[in-house]
C-alpha cells in the first residue's frame, strides 16, 4: 500500500497573513523560505483525531491545533513571554511522552509545544 511521507503543510487563514507570519518568526523562529517553506529538524509527529466537543484546542471554532517540537520548553516560554506573547500559565508533563505547554497566536489559534521525553 502506498502511504504518506509526513506533513506536507499547515495552512491556516488570517486576517492579515504577513502580520502572522512575522509573529511565527519572531516568537517562534519559524524562519520560513520562498513559498513559505521550511525545513523542520527530524523527529516524531503525532496524528490524533480529538472528540468533536473536545475543549482542549481552546474555542470550538478551531478545528485543528497545531503542535510543534521544541528542544527546551522553560527556554522557549520564557522567550515567547519576553515578546509579550499569550502563553498559558501551565504546563502539563506526561510520563515517557515528555512535556507540554500552550501558547496562542495573535489571530487566536491555540498552539501546542511539546518537549518530547
Amino acid at each position: 500500500m502506498e502511504h504518506v511521507l509526513g506533513i506536507g503543510g499547515y495552512f491556516l487563514r488570517a486576517a492579515d497573513p504577513a502580520s502572522l507570519s512575522a509573529w511565527y518568526r519572531d516568537c517562534l523562529g519559524l524562519n520560513t523560505g520562498k513559498n513559505g517553506l521550511w525545513q523542520q529538524e527530524a523527529g516524531p509527529t503525532v496524528f490524533a483525531p480529538f472528540e468533536a466537543e473536545t475543549d482542549y484546542f481552546g474555542s470550538r471554532a478551531q478545528q485543528t491545533m497545531l503542535n510543534f517540537r521544541v528542544r527546551d520548553l522553560d527556554a522557549m516560554l520564557a522567550q515567547l513571554r519576553a515578546k509579550g506573547a499569550d502563553v498559558a500559565g501551565e504546563t502539563q508533563d506526561m510520563e515517557g511522552v515528555g512535556r507540554f505547554a500552550w501558547v496562542t497566536d495573535p489571530e487566536g489559534n491555540k498552539i501546542e509545544l511539546w518537549q518530547p521525553a
